[in-house]
């Protein structure tokens, strides 16, 4: 199977290509270090899978693989990360990514690689512990109207936080925050911040 690997971390690279030689099945195509470099090396490779990282500067490793999966819909993509952020597994679910694992479970890349040529979708055990949790996110979203930022907005609210905390934190000013926090209510039709955090520790959390 001919493999591309794309991270950042020019050592990181030669390692994990390192690692997948050690197996007589698998053929590193081409490394590169950027998400543009990925979307350029799969049109010229055309390889059975990529295996790549998803923090990189410029096109994200996301970025990069979304391009990719919309110009070729049987593209196989297994992301590699230190990150297991639900954003990020969120997305990679959504654009159709084989796999997400964890560089720290060095040992699973290469049966991870097998699996995702042989038609398997692979998720590390952090990343299934995280799906229930996350799918429970996904479903209020949609239910109630709710985007991403007040989504924060509750989690902060839940967590005791004040509106000035949490404008610094989400660089807002207070006003805005208290707006949000208006409209948050409306949506849920909640009567204030205790009911928000009630809220956020029965459906979401």
């Amino acid at each position: 199977m001919r493999i591309l690997v794309v991270d950042d971390d020019r050592l990181v690279t030669s390692s994990l290509k390192t690692i997948l030689k050690s197996d007589k099945e698998i053929e590193v195509t081409a490394t590169g270090n950027s998400g543009w470099q990925a979307v350029e090396l799969y049109r010229k490779h055309r390889p059975d899978i990529l295996l790549i990282d998803i923090r990189m500067e410029g096109m994200s490793g996301i970025d990069a693989a979304e391009e990719i999966i919309a110009e070729d819909k049987d593209a196989k993509v297994l992301f590699l990360t230190t990150f297991s952020d639900d954003e990020y597994i969120t997305r990679a679910f959504q654009i159709g990514a084989k796999g997400y694992i964890l560089k720290q479970n060095y040992e699973s890349i290469i049966p991870s690689v097998k699996a995702v040529y042989m038609g398997q979708r692979v998720f590390g055990d952090e990343i299934i512990s995280k799906i229930p949790h996350i799918s429970r996110k996904e479903n209020v979203l949609e239910k109630y109207g709710l985007n991403e930022k007040e989504m924060a907005i509750i989690k902060h609210v839940a967590d005791g936080l004040s509106n000035r905390e949490i404008s610094r934190i989400l660089y807002l000013s207070e006003g805005t925050v208290r707006n949000y926090i208006s409209i948050i209510l409306e949506k849920l039709n909640l009567r204030g911040r205790t009911q928000l955090a009630i809220f956020y520790y029965k459906n979401i959390l």
